[in-house]
């Protein structure tokens, strides 16, 4: 689905997860969530001197492009979806 907008490797948990929860936002809001979600998550793993975005890159970047007054709805697609958030220090 998003292979177009991945300029790095990502872990496989990782796209996976980041397809999921994309998947959950409506589809008129879901090219803009992709590109900046994505792009944020990439930007993570570089600054971390990384060459592959994990799971926590692509969780930590839902959580900083995402509105907070979006991320309640956020967090209960993310459990629903069997993503631990608070393993990565969210609550």
């Amino acid at each position: 689905m998003a292979d177009g907008v991945f300029q790095m490797t990502w872990e496989k948990t990782a796209k996976d997860s980041f397809e999921a929860v994309l998947g959950k936002i409506p589809v008129f809001l879901r090219p803009m969530a992709m590109q900046k979600v994505s792009k944020k998550a990439e930007q993570i793993a570089q600054n971390q001197g990384r060459e592959e975005v994990s799971e926590k890159d692509v969780v930590d970047a839902f959580f900083v492009e995402t509105p907070f007054g979006f991320h309640g709805p956020m967090k209960m697609d993310m459990d629903a979806l069997k993503i631990d958030y608070r393993k990565y220090g969210h609550s």
